[in-house]
């Protein structure tokens, strides 16, 4: 995967988890830091045996509980398993519901994105604004996303959208890919989790044709016609295509015949005959709107736990994961007998939101550092067991590409470590040459303190490859100004406008070469006027 171009063994056809047998084993570690010596005991437990059970039924004995483990092989398979039917008591209830909340929260999240989204009656735009569709079926831009959208933070200006939801087990689809010709392009293709599973894009050489995403637990026949079977490891999963552009009139023009041709749609559709919709004549229907001005609040503390259950149901646990699953079930069935230790989870789940969860907004809270002082995306789209960085990016900037496909640099300071503010100018200058080493395309994006777009006279909200006229220093290198005042009519060509107040930098490079993959490359200094 680090190299780049053409990362590792395809996925088609092999719902692979991406966790490796040390990976699983040091999942083991990761629920006794999580839950303690208990956790770790069962971290390799069957999940399904840890369901709920009534409250007539009697504990557990050790001969049922005890089973040999085979230590030659360090299979942990026959771990003891937690119980349910305990009195779980308060201290510890409020620990596992802690954890529970951290690590769930990017999977309520995408549950309840899709249920709301597979909402529209047919491919609309909602507001005029976000694509939708009913599950199954893609809607798709035709033009760079909205200013105004609240869907998800950190949208980008690079590319043209599209949305899909699905339950690949219920409903496999069908991905129709055109000839993008030398423009980039990818299907980013996410499970549950938000890891994303198979590889269509121009990074992959994925040629033409018809390609079926299908659920771990499909079983139906492929039909002729079809390049490969795609499977995804969890039943819910959704793409966003990804099709770049540049600024100029001439490339909105020319994109349109082959956006036209990017669909996704039901199996039983499927006639091995290609199929187009004029995506410019989606139409738009009302929808509430997000409160507060921010992202559209897709976890709710209140309703989580009422929630959790059904997730564990739908979402397999990955190797290591099964103590946690085992540990969750015996609170909820705790929870489920005790109306006060329910209102004590809840209580949990709100005062873990605003004391962890909002944490997660700060740039220097997600990644690791990258260098002067900015901070770079790490495991993203193949988080595995990287719980930390799955739960941030879910909160901060949901729906990474993988790191081979798309690199991300943001930050919240600048060179001094003082927080961005737009009433202050700032620069950035990428010497000659040194502009982030990319076989895609590469941008600035600046966002607001909501990690949303700011409103401007200018309607610009990033600068990079798509732009044609970026003027450069006579040594060749460029400099992007970043502020709520204009740096002067001969830079304004290069200015990204800025709130009066604080705001955040974002540098994305897709398909980045070894500078990138390896993180030898570093952003440039933001500095101060």
């Amino acid at each position: 995967m680090r190299m780049p171009g053409l990362p590792g063994k395809s996925s088609v056809d092999k719902p692979a988890t991406g966790v490796s047998r040390r990976a699983a084993l040091r999942g083991v570690g990761v629920a006794t830091v999580a839950l303690g010596a208990g956790a770790a005991a069962a971290c390799t437990s069957d999940a399904k045996s840890s369901t709920a059970s009534s409250s007539t039924a009697p504990s557990a004995t050790p001969e049922k509980n005890a089973v040999k483990i085979d230590n030659s092989t360090g299979s942990s398979a026959d771990l003891t398993k937690p119980v349910t039917g305990i009195d779980m008591f308060d201290s510890y209830a409020r620990t596992i519901a802690q954890t529970a909340y951290t690590w769930g929260w990017p999977l309520v999240n995408m549950r309840n994105r899709h249920d709301q989204i597979t909402q529209a009656p047919k491919p609309v735009l909602l507001n005029g604004i976000l694509p939708a569709a009913p599950q199954g079926h893609l809607a798709m831009l035709s033009n760079y996303i909205d200013p105004a959208e609240t869907f998800v933070t950190c949208p980008n200006q690079d590319v043209v959208y599209g949305l899909a939801y699905f339950d690949l087990d219920a409903q496999p689809v069908i991905a129709q890919v055109p000839d993008f010709g030398d423009r980039f392009w990818v299907y980013s293709l996410y499970d549950h989790r938000t890891d994303q599973f198979g590889q269509l894009g121009k990074p992959y050489g994925t040629k033409p044709g018809f390609y079926l995403l299908a659920g771990p637990n499909w079983k139906g026949d492929t039909p002729k016609g079809v390049e490969a079977v795609i499977r995804s490891t969890t039943r819910i999963a959704n793409a966003i295509p990804r099709v770049f552009m540049d600024s100029t009139p001439e490339d909105h023009t020319a994109i349109q015949e082959v956006l036209n041709k990017v669909m996704i749609y039901p199996l039983s559709d499927f006639d091995g005959k290609s199929k187009t919709t004029d995506w410019a004549k989606l139409p738009s229907v009302d929808s509430p709107s997000s409160d507060g001005g921010g992202e559209t609040k897709w976890v709710v503390p209140e309703k989580f736990f009422d929630e959790f259950a059904s997730v564990l149901d739908q979402v397999p646990p990955l190797p290591g994961e099964e103590g946690l699953y085992g540990q969750f079930r015996s609170m909820l069935d705790a929870a489920d007998k005790n109306p006060a230790l329910k209102q004590l989870l809840t209580d949990t789940a709100i005062a873990t939101e605003n004391d962890l969860i909002k944490q997660f907004f700060a740039w220097k809270h997600n990644g690791v550092p990258a260098g002067n002082g900015w901070n770079r995306s790490v495991n993203n789209a193949q988080y595995g067991l990287d719980y930390f960085n799955r739960t941030g990016t879910s909160k901060s900037n949901m729906f990474d590409n993988r790191p081979t496909e798309t690199q991300y640099f943001y930050t919240d300071n600048d060179a001094t470590g003082a927080p961005l503010d737009g009433n202050r100018g700032y620069s950035v200058t990428f010497p000659a040459g040194q502009e982030p080493p990319v076989e895609g395309f590469w941008s600035l994006t600046l966002y607001n303190d909501k990690h949303l777009f700011n409103p401007n006279e200018l309607k610009r909200y990033s600068l990079g490859t798509k732009n044609k006229n970026l003027k450069r220093n006579p040594d060749g290198s460029l400099t992007l100004y970043a502020g709520a005042h204009s740096p002067g009519p001969d830079r304004e060509s290069n200015w990204l406008p800025a709130p009066s107040g604080p705001f955040s930098l974002y540098i994305r490079a897709y398909w980045g070469k070894e500078p990138i993959l390896d993180g030898s490359w570093q952003p440039p200094a933001i500095q101060p006027a």
